[in-house]
């Protein structure tokens, strides 16, 4: 059995996941998640900027510290979309060996094959499609975990997120335009229906479509007014596309002020719900799927599965394998 620690550092939230692995089993024992918005002003200025910056890694500081007493015996640390695109990510990447990490900015084809590995433990034998919506873009999976192992018949990266459509189209009007409204949703439109149509998504239709990420779990947590947030309550929820499109409604008559104080959503994401909420709809309405749901075993349990083969010297089910770096 391998104890690892994982990081994930993405375009909105930081997360830590402490799991024990055992095989093919994954029991997460910690988790910690936080609003750090790396991607802040990213889309006007292509760069990582200095606040940004500081707040990752005052996070990443707390982080290390709770997984030195952790028990885990091995940490991994994953960067995505924001890293990706920011013309500075050496900085922060710097930063990050400086405290021991070996990061690794990881393609949109390694995250999506990853988060499909954690989604699909829970949907064994059944072909699926995951989308993990982020703040940068949008991960699209498809394929079945089967007894055999890992099929994946097609993983891609959309630039779709909830901070890259609020930075671009929703933040000039508090609350946003109409015409502000139409544009985020063309935006999305567009890659997600070309997806579905390469992918031949209608033809041969998935038995269910999965979604990840910090604004699915918001919506469910705002449809079920949870205060506190109930993760048992969240994982494997479903949302209608009916419901989702009345959320969207809902969110776009709010300012961001308004928002804040919703049941069920953190303040620090009342800025870039929306967005999410936009993405999401256009990926249901494209994809042609009237109902979604809900995971919590996204890439940071993924993740922590390739961390234990690696550790175990073993080949990773997704044929990636992220660098390990001793606790201390």
């Amino acid at each position: 059995m391998e104890r690892v620690a994982c990081i994930d550092i993405g375009t909105v939230t930081c997360r830590l996941a402490v799991a024990e692995v055992e095989g093919d089993k994954v029991q997460r024992l910690a988790k910690s998640s936080n609003i750090c918005n790396l991607g802040q002003d990213l889309t006007a200025t292509g760069m990582i900027c200095d606040e940004a910056r500081d707040r990752v890694l005052a996070c990443i500081d707390q982080y290390l510290a709770s997984t030195a007493t952790s028990g885990a015996q091995a940490v991994c640390c994953t960067l995505t979309s924001a890293a990706r695109d920011a013309s500075n990510s050496g900085e922060l990447l710097s930063a990050l060996e400086g405290r021991g990490l070996r990061p690794m900015v990881i393609p949109g084809e390694v995250e999506g094959s990853l988060t499909f590995l954690g989604v699909a433990q829970d949907f064994p034998g059944q072909r699926i499609l995951v989308a993990d919506n982020g703040g940068g873009s949008t991960e699209l999976a498809l394929g079945t975990l089967s007894a055999t192992g890992l099929e994946l018949e097609a993983v891609r990266s959309e630039n779709v997120g909830c901070r890259r459509i609020t930075e671009r189209f929703l933040s000039a009007g508090d609350p946003p335009s109409p015409d502000d409204i139409a544009a985020a949703r063309a935006f999305a439109d567009g890659p997600f229906a070309n997806a579905a149509a390469e992918e031949k998504i209608a033809e041969n239709r998935p038995s269910r479509l999965v979604v990840t990420g910090g604004t699915v779990t918001s919506l469910v947590a705002i449809e079920k007014r949870l205060q506190p947030y109930d993760p048992r309550q969240v994982h494997l929820a479903t949302l209608s596309r009916a419901q989702v499109e009345g959320l969207v409604m809902g969110l776009t008559s709010m300012t961001v002020a308004q928002r804040r104080e919703l049941p069920g959503l953190q303040p620090k994401r009342a800025g870039v719900i929306l967005g999410g909420a936009v993405a999401i709809a256009e990926l249901m309405a494209q994809t042609g799927f009237d109902e979604l749901t809900v995971s919590e075993s996204d890439l940071l349990f993924g993740l922590s599965l390739c961390a234990a083969a690696t550790m175990r010297g073993d080949q990773t089910p997704v044929g990636w394998k992220p660098l390990l770096a001793p606790v201390r």
